[in-house]
């Protein structure tokens, strides 16, 4: 299927490794021209090696003036149409032992990080009548997940936010949705798994057996199951579809909404 994307800018931040990874590289087989940002300036030329056509935008979210910079790099480039949020997961962690400068260093990277980048490229969106904003947040938006009280916190204020935001930028052609991971296998659950294994005593390949069989599928997700329906989400076909949060969890949450 045609997406309607061929030459469109898109910028997947935190995009060289992990879930926004599989989406950049879905936006990619698409034809869209692909910016992916991360913090590691090494990394980031080795997913610029391996994804045609992209090029890499060093910059750390969770830092004003790092996204002051990002966001100058990024219009240097030209102004990108499809912008994927992502930030690395707020640690694992119960109420109780979460600490203050936790939650701050979390708001900072997880919600106004992807807010700010949102907001100073909305213009260019606008202008042209056309952008997709496509968040990557968590399961936990539906469904609470145990000693996960910054993600549990955090990923809903956000979602909220961005949820104002779709209505209120609709009428110019831009849609805003989010994207829920469930359990995936990637380096954010491998650090849920080693809370888990330290809190709870049991060996790695228990607690991911206990993952599994908790997922109806019986199996953790992948990057490849999750990019597609990222591109999906960005192209022309997905022009009526806006202010949803869609779970890509293997039938994990239980929510009816």
């Amino acid at each position: 299927m045609d997406l309607g994307i061929k030459g469109e800018i898109a910028l997947v931040l935190g995009g060289t490794q992990g879930l926004a990874w599989g989406c950049a590289q879905a936006l990619a087989d698409a034809g869209a021209r692909v910016i992916l940002n991360g913090r590691n300036a090494e990394r980031g030329q080795t997913a610029v090696s391996q994804l045609a056509g992209s090029t890499f935008a060093q910059g750390d979210i969770g830092d004003a003036r790092a996204r002051q910079a990002l966001v100058e790099r990024v219009l240097a480039i030209g102004q990108p149409s499809i912008i994927v949020t992502n930030a690395g997961g707020p640690p694992a962690s119960p109420f109780e032992e979460t600490k203050l400068d936790d939650w701050r260093h979390s708001y900072e990277t997880n919600v106004l990080g992807p807010l700010e980048i949102v907001r100073a490229l909305l213009p260019g969106m606008r202008e042209r009548g056309y952008g997709r904003i496509i968040n990557i947040t968590s399961f936990v938006v539906k469904e609470l997940y145990p000693n996960m009280a910054l993600s549990n916190s955090l990923r809903i204020g956000l979602t909220g936010a961005m949820g104002s935001l779709a209505r209120e930028v609709a009428a110019a052609g831009i849609t805003v949705n989010g994207l829920l991971p469930g359990l995936m296998d990637t380096g954010a659950l491998q650090r849920v798994i080693d809370d888990r294994v330290r809190r709870q005593g049991q060996s790695e390949q228990a607690v991911r057996k206990a993952m599994a069989e908790s997922i109806p599928m019986q199996r953790l997700g992948t990057a490849k199951d999750f990019g597609a329906l990222c591109a999906f989400l960005a192209s022309r076909h997905a022009a009526y579809i806006t202010g949803q949060n869609i779970c890509v969890d293997g039938g994990l949450t239980k929510s009816s909404i």
